[in-house]
């Protein structure tokens, strides 16, 4: 009888520290530190399920975008995605499902009811652990299925052969960026990499100092939104993440093409900053610190009707 007091003890103390641990987890992973630190998301128009090419500054391929509002073949479409483990693009119903199943069967633990039943025995504990293995391959086989049944083909097409003149330009804008690494049908001129350049500062500025509304002015209504989930993230665990002194080290063009009216150009940023995540009340460091360090990521720039240069996307390498 107290074997079995105790290992329903057991039981139950383990459904609290995972109840409490998976949510901080789940923040933690939504919300890391600087402008898309830990994560791929954004649009690349036709492009977006297709790796840039690789670079001098980025000579390892970029990762998958795994947050995206465009659909295998219709580019810019899409609904926006949401944060979180079980609520990832394409999961839908499905993910509720599973997070909810998960959800009570804790509650139910907690409150001494068990996932299907109590806990009146030995055999009980072992039935808990076999149904909570059921649930576990039920869930894994489900999202399994439904992650290939929506999964996009990465297949780029061959890239367009530049043109004589293409293929003699050379561009250099002085800060920071090098020759082009392919030749791009769409022409990038030393103002744009001055524009990336800008935007690669004033981004991060703006980020640090969450300013959604100067976000809007230079990135895309999409990128926005996923600032801004993650700007809440970090809200919801008292912290600020804090960027500063940040400079362009290296930087090349991957790629550039134009869709429509909109001009795309994929651009590989090596960069130093100061990153740090403080907690609001009190300003202790919690992450980061006043040491500067270097990043390389992988930036897309949309223009539409030749307007100015948005950002549009940013993967990790």
């Amino acid at each position: 009888m107290n074997f079995t007091q105790r290992a329903s003890g057991m039981m139950k103390a383990f459904a609290i520290v995972l109840s409490l641990a998976l949510p901080l987890m789940f923040a933690v992973s939504a919300a890391d530190a600087r402008v898309g630190g830990g994560s791929s998301y954004g649009s690349r128009g036709s492009r977006t399920f297709s790796a840039p090419p690789v670079t001098n500054t980025a000579p390892n391929a970029a990762r998958p975008i795994d947050r995206t509002m465009t659909q295998p073949g219709r580019p810019n479409a899409g609904a926006p995605a949401s944060g979180g483990f079980f609520n990832r693009p394409g999961m839908g119903m499905l993910g509720g499902l599973a997070a909810g199943f998960l959800g009570a069967g804790l509650l139910g633990m907690l409150f001494g009811g068990g996932l299907f039943g109590g806990l009146g025995g030995l055999s009980s504990i072992i039935g808990l652990v076999l149904q909570i293995g059921l649930i576990v391959l039920l869930v894994r086989f489900a999202m399994s299925w439904w992650q290939r049944r929506n999964a996009p083909a990465y297949a780029a097409g061959p890239a367009p052969t530049p043109g004589p003149a293409a293929a003699q330009a050379n561009p250099r804008s002085g800060l920071g960026f090098g020759s082009a690494s392919n030749a791009p049908p769409l022409e990038i001129t030393p103002s744009d990499y001055e524009a990336f350049e800008h935007l690669l500062g004033n981004i991060q500025t703006a980020w640090s100092n969450e300013d959604v509304n100067t976000l809007h002015t230079l990135a895309t209504p999409e990128m926005v939104s996923y600032f801004t989930e993650d700007l809440r993230a970090n809200d919801a665990r008292g912290v600020v993440n804090k960027v500063s002194n940040v400079k362009l080290l290296q930087g090349d063009l991957a790629e550039a093409w134009r869709e429509g009216n909109t001009d795309y150009a994929t651009v590989a940023l090596r960069y130093s900053l100061i990153d740090k995540t403080v907690e609001r009340a009190g300003g202790r460091v919690v992450e980061g610190g006043d040491q500067p360090q270097e990043v390389t990521d992988v930036w897309t720039f949309a223009r539409r009707g030749g307007g100015k240069w948005e950002l549009s996307a940013i993967q990790q390498t």
